[in-house]
């Protein structure tokens, strides 16, 4: 039996020594981040993607070699595990090749092959697939197949084709070949049920036919949703003309007797009636695997995009969830995103009221941003807060951002534990401000799934997608770091090693001891022990720590070269060779001294200083004052397969379909554009005023 090392040679481009330390860390509860930042040097530089990867292909390569021995253990009972089935076993690289090999052997089902070899008809099976007889001869040996449940030479050899049929079906060869026949050639088939509603949703999916390669994966998840809401069916057509040509042409030879055409009948309903209609669902449910996959991956990446969006660092924000009816809610939060004071406006009402309850926030607080969120009101709120920083000259900035979700935070548990002092609807406003503050630490806190950056996420994999945006969380938060004395414990759960109660104890001591001053005061956190201090604390920050490397990501195990490094040497002229000969003299990797290095040159580096910062507003325009041809800016709030939707300052977002971005045909508008990027030479194609819709290119802008 093959072991793991050797499989996962096979399946990864790491090396052997690599792939062994990676899977000693990881036994030894070591997390992705950790390896990732801190063991470089044993995994030959491997990126927290690599892992991830190479983590997947692990737990897939431990079940496959736990079924393969299952599955041989299975057939040495039954007497039937052969070498040459042993080495079938060893070479399968998938599960699905492995349950191929095995299926034969299974014996679990009553088919009609199942009843002719009970009633002994193997042998004349043998005989018919030798096709060295004539059909006279074959039905003279019928006979002595003849019993009590075989009656007559038609019934025998109608079983004995049941095995052909069955055998043909088994052959792992077959199969192959039929499965990359189906996925290259195979086509999906649509058509209208008797519920199928005209100009409904789904009116473009009624009569499709195209190649399953071809067909999208978002359209592919469309058409899933329609059969299962009873709008349309669906199958898998097969040109089986063309395959029942390939058994004539390589499954029976020319010379052979004419009891051939028994054999061929035999084939054909093994294509037809046992083959086909298995691998037709196989390939259904593959294609919807990998629909599901692809927009899983978007998903993630759209929320990497929008959780690496830089803060607005070191100012007192006023946040404002818009509102006619009830009002506009406002919240003021610091600069370390605590909050400060909260109040309602009515702009329609009593529009010098909210004037000065606004004025009042900026002189008491000195609030030097505003953020809007984007919902109904949002227009007049901006409106209103432009007009007031232009009468009052104030240097004050405002930028409206997404308040998708800000209301599934209001009602959460997280909410209710930080503000239960508060209104529900001032919670909103609070998450808004917190948005541009810091939006990774605030989004942190909603369900990714309420942030609508997705495509069809209730049609995919539910347990998927929850570990894909847990893993993308996880591994951003990390990489950029926490700043220990005002992270929730949610954004804390997200450290490498934390526990959501952990997170919870470690803001409880923060608490009572008014703040942590140096990272070793971890260790007196209530369950913080060796194994959760050593992978959790080069993530956290501590910004006016005892030491400098209290604001780092330096661990704590490399403290000594660190300071090493610093009082004696002009780091910017630290070479190559200066690094080897300390790799050597503090048992520290070269890889991790480059890191150090960076840490020492960029003191409390943030990585995403280096990005777009945030885009104020300066201008605003309703749906009704724009036209055709106008030029408009916006932020990229979703993208998806088919486009992106960008906001321009209207209450529904604008679209920007994947044929509008370019004159060149572009795969995925993430590969060329990310959320949050913001664009000023957008121009308007289509205004929809009835549906409050707009669509925009970006044709003719580069």
């Amino acid at each position: 039996m093959q072991n793991i090392i050797e499989i996962l040679k096979t399946k990864t481009d790491l090396s052997e020594n690599c792939i062994k330390n990676i899977i000693n860390l990881l036994e030894d509860g070591c997390t992705i981040a950790f390896i990732a930042r801190y063991r470089k040097d044993m995994t030959n530089n491997a990126s927290d993607e690599v892992l991830l990867k190479f983590q997947e292909v692990y737990e897939y390569s431990l079940k496959l070699l736990k079924r393969k021995e299952e599955i041989a253990n299975t057939l040495k009972e039954k007497g039937a595990l052969t070498p040459k089935l042993q080495e079938l076993l060893d070479k399968a690289i998938t599960l699905t090749s492995l349950e191929d090999i095995y299926e034969p052997y299974k014996g679990v089902k009553s088919t009609r092959a199942d009843d002719a070899i009970k009633n002994g008809l193997e042998g004349l099976a043998n005989i018919i697939m030798s096709m060295r007889y004539s059909i006279e001869e074959i039905y003279d040996k019928a006979k002595g197949f003849l019993n009590n449940n075989v009656k007559n030479i038609d019934e025998a050899i109608q079983g004995a084709q049941d095995i052909i049929a069955l055998r043909y079906s088994q052959e792992l060869r077959t199969k192959d070949a039929l499965r990359k026949n189906l996925l290259n050639h195979g086509l999906l088939v649509t058509k209208k049920t008797k519920t199928f509603e005209e100009n409904g949703l789904y009116k473009e999916l009624a009569n499709v036919k195209q190649k399953a390669s071809y067909i999208k994966s978002h359209k592919i998840l469309a058409i899933l949703r329609a059969v299962n809401e009873k709008q349309i069916s669906l199958k898998v057509e097969a040109d089986e003309d063309y395959l029942i040509s390939g058994i004539k042409q390589y499954r029976i030879p020319k010379h052979a007797n004419n009891s051939k055409e028994l054999v061929l009948s035999a084939y054909i309903d093994g294509l037809k009636r046992l083959l086909l209609p298995s691998l037709k669902r196989e390939l259904l449910s593959a294609l919807k695997q990998k629909a599901s996959d692809d927009a899983i991956n978007l998903f993630g990446k759209n929320l990497n995009e929008l959780l690496i969006t830089p803060p607005l660092v070191n100012q007192v924000i006023l946040g404002i969830d818009p509102g006619f009816k009830t009002g506009c809610k406002l919240a003021v939060i610091d600069k370390d995103g605590a909050y400060l004071d909260s109040n309602v406006m009515y702009l329609l009402s009593e529009t010098s009221k909210a004037s000065k309850i606004v004025l009042d926030f900026i002189k008491k607080y000195k609030v030097s941003a505003i953020a809007i969120g984007n919902g109904t009101g949002s227009k007049e709120a901006a409106n209103f807060i432009a007009n007031l920083i232009k009468e009052n000259k104030l240097a004050v900035k405002y930028a409206v951002v997404s308040e998708i979700g800000a209301s599934v935070y209001s009602a959460s548990k997280i909410a209710n534990e930080e503000y239960g002092f508060l209104d529900v609807t001032i919670r909103g406003a609070i998450s808004i401000a917190g948005r541009l503050r810091d939006p990774m630490a605030t989004l942190v806190k909603i369900d990714p799934k309420s942030l609508g950056i997705g495509q069809y996420q209730h049609d995919v994999n539910q347990s998927d997608l929850a570990k894909k945006l847990n893993d993308v969380t996880f591994s951003l938060v990390n990489r950029v770091g926490v700043d220990l004395n005002s992270a929730s414990y949610k954004l804390l759960s997200f450290v490498s090693g934390i526990s959501e109660k952990l997170a919870k104890n470690i803001v409880a001591y923060r608490e009572e001891i008014k703040g942590f001053t140096c990272k070793k005061e971890l260790l007196h956190v209530k369950g913080v022990g060796a194994k959760a201090y050593e992978q959790s604390v080069g993530f956290l920050r501590i910004k006016n720590g005892k030491s400098f490397l209290d604001n780092s990501g330096i661990h704590p195990e490399n403290y000594d070269v660190a300071k090493h490094l610093k009082e004696n040497f002009d780091l910017t002229q630290v070479t190559e060779d200066i690094l080897h000969k300390l790799s050597y003299e503090f048992d520290c990797g070269v890889e991790s001294l480059k890191d150090i290095l960076q840490e020492l040159k960029k003191p409390g580096y943030d990585i995403r200083e280096e990005l777009e910062e945030i885009s104020f507003c300066e201008d605003i325009k309703s749906i009704e004052e724009l036209k055709e041809g106008d030029i408009v800016s916006g932020v990229v709030r979703n993208i998806t397969d088919f486009g992106a939707f960008i906001d321009i300052g209207l209450k529904n977002d604008a679209l920007l379909h994947i044929s509008e971005y370019s004159h060149k045909r572009i795969s995925h508008l993430m590969d060329v554009m990310s959320i949050n990027q913001q664009f000023k030479n957008l121009r308007i194609l289509n205004i929809d005023l009835e549906k409050n819709r707009v669509s925009i290119s970006l044709k003719d802008s580069f």
